[in-house]
């Protein structure tokens, strides 16, 4: 294999431009021992800044993370900044996660703000990503970052870029800063020098500030007071969750948690796990092993950045068993809609949000409760971007995302694992205070809304090779949607690419409102739902399967969950993926 023109220009001009001896040795030592392909990894593009920010893997190269990538990144977003507040005094806020080289990356983010002349708020120590979101509000920021690659393997790490509202920039925000970064065509643009004028240390009186908003949000504190013994172990996976978590459940008013404490300092090595990933079952072993030694009610595990939770319960046999995204998510907005109609507080004002891949079972609920349920495309920014909207118009309840991403109330605007952490806890007081557990509360969301079983499958593919072969098959889905998928035909395609909603057998078109993106939807005749996806974040291909029936009594569960599981086999045979 031989290096195209392309990557060797710009390998060149990393050798011989003005980056550091430690970058070109690294560089050069790839080249002498003729590692074409990583190269080419490395230096085939510039790392793309997307609407969410960067994320990648560290190392020396135009597509990796390091100074040069995050330094360049740091000044497109400045420059986007003072082009849009001019003559303002610009604030903007830092965090970071327990992530190799994190705190680094971290620091060279201020440190170009700072020369930029822009005020720091710099968290001190690591925090989670919602406090980030949080702080932004609270502070009156332009912008913030969070330095995470949320809960990708240890050689990631990533840069989120929000904006004023605390969430992640939408059109035409995000472009606007796509193209300043895209603008910067040499590292000697990039202001490297730190004004230490401009970077305040913020960190204790920020968090209280948080715990006691999330605290006020609580709906049922009397079921919380009468199980605050209930026996809940936490692991916050090496990650920032250990520095609020333990106190937003103390705060909430439970005072029988258990730590993890393998898992309780910070490491971004993540020793102890394969994946930091609460949507593994292996990355749980050891809290779930904490569990059944305590007879645990509830298990808690949140991710690098405490966005995402996954829990574990109890099941009607006694044993802990893992419930996926949409599970969790379905049951928060259950336990909330039926908690707020308890105290007489729906009144018509409230609505819920989700995403297009997640369980309709929540659109079920919301229907049953009348309360108005949006669905967004896929990822959190667009539930932030809807809450914004109606601030102050429409009250926002909860809402969610099947990839364990969840939010109650209107302090952040993106998930937040800390206020779902306590929420979970709350509302498994509330079921235990009436005599259930939370796994038979499931079940009796089944019987009542309907039995809905959902399940994704990914394909990786990596490298320049691997963004081709992706494309390659969404064009494929594209152009030729299939005609039956688990023994059902094929109704409907939605493609939120190109805009249209087809009907297939008549052929008929309408518009869908969403914005524009790279998803395909096929809706079979008996309700099942397809949805296919290049992730925005990972080398993958995404495809999530959502199958439903009725549960005629919790007896039948076992036996209704098998015959959904073979369809959702069947569908997946049909796809050929």
């Amino acid at each position: 294999m031989q290096l195209d023109t392309a990557t060797q220009t710009t390998i060149n001009e990393w050798l011989n431009g003005n980056y550091d001896q430690k970058t070109k040795a690294e560089i050069q030592n790839l080249l002498d021992k003729e590692s074409y392909t990583e190269l080419t990894d490395s230096f085939y593009r510039n790392l793309e800044f997307g609407t969410g920010g960067l994320r990648g893997i560290m190392g020396a190269g135009s597509n990796r993370i390091n100074k040069y990538t995050i330094g360049t990144a740091t000044q497109g977003l400045s420059n986007y900044l003072l082009h849009k507040y001019p003559g303002e005094r610009i604030k903007v806020a830092i965090a970071h996660d327990s992530r190799n080289n994190s705190d680094y990356f971290a620091g060279i983010t201020a440190d170009v703000f700072s020369a930029n002349g822009i005020h720091v708020y710099f968290f001190k120590a690591l925090r989670p990503t919602p406090e980030l979101s949080f702080a932004i509000r609270e502070l009156g920021c332009r912008s913030g970052v969070m330095l995470t690659a949320s809960h990708n393997p240890k050689e990631y790490n990533g840069y989120k870029a929000y904006g004023t509202d605390g969430g992640q920039f939408t059109a035409p925000d995000d472009t606007m800063v796509m193209d300043e970064v895209a603008k910067i065509k040499s590292i000697d643009e990039v202001k490297f020098t730190r004004i230490d004028a401009n970077v305040e240390l913020i960190g204790e009186d920020l968090d209280q500030s948080y715990l006691d908003k999330i605290t006020a949000l609580s709906v049922s504190p009397e079921a919380i007071d009468r199980q605050k013994d209930l026996k809940i172990v936490y692991s916050p996976i090496h990650g920032t969750g250990i520095t609020l978590v333990p106190k937003a459940l103390a705060q909430f008013g439970f005072s029988n948690v258990t730590l993890v404490e393998e898992q309780s300092t910070p490491d971004g090595n993540f020793p102890t796990v394969v994946y930091p990933n609460p949507e593994e079952k292996e990355a749980l072993t050891l809290a779930l092993r904490k569990a059944e030694q305590i007879d645990a009610d509830l298990v808690l595990a949140t991710d690098p950045d405490a966005d995402r939770v996954g829990i574990a319960v109890k099941n009607s046999d006694g044993e802990f068993v893992l419930l996926n995204g949409n599970q969790t998510g379905s049951l928060l907005i259950s336990y909330l809609l039926s908690a707020w109609e308890e105290k007489g507080k729906l009144t018509g004002d409230q609505y819920i949000v989700k995403t297009i891949v997640t369980s309709n079972l929540i659109d079920a609920i919301a229907k049953a409760k009348n309360v108005t349920c949006y669905n967004t495309l896929t990822g959190f920014k667009w539930i932030g971007q809807l809450m914004t909207s109606l601030e102050g118009k429409k009250t926002f309840i909860g809402g969610g995302e099947e990839s364990y991403g969840y939010l109650i109330g209107e302090l952040v605007r993106d998930k937040d694992a800390v206020v779902s952490c306590a929420f979970i806890a709350e509302m498994t007081a509330f079921y235990k205070d009436k005599g259930s557990s939370l796994y038979d509360a499931m079940l009796d969301m089944y019987v009542q809304y309907g039995f809905y079983k959902e399940e994704l499958v990914s394909i990786t593919k990596k490298g320049k090779t691997g963004a081709e072969e992706i494309k390659a098959l969404m064009e494929k889905f594209r152009n030729n949607p299939p005609v039956r998928l688990g023994g059902s035909k094929v109704a409907t395609l939605k493609d939120y690419e190109l805009g249209f909603e087809t009907d297939l057998h008549s052929g008929q078109k309408k518009e869908l409102e969403l914005p524009k993106s790279d998803v395909l939807q096929f809706i079979t005749e008996d309700g099942s739902i397809i949805s296919a996806r290049p992730s925005g974040t990972e080398p993958k291909i995404k495809f999530y399967c959502s199958v439903n029936t009725k549960l005629k009594d919790k007896a039948s569960f076992k036996e209704t969950e098998l015959a959904l599981s073979e369809k959702v086999k069947s569908i997946m045979n049909d796809l050929e993926v």
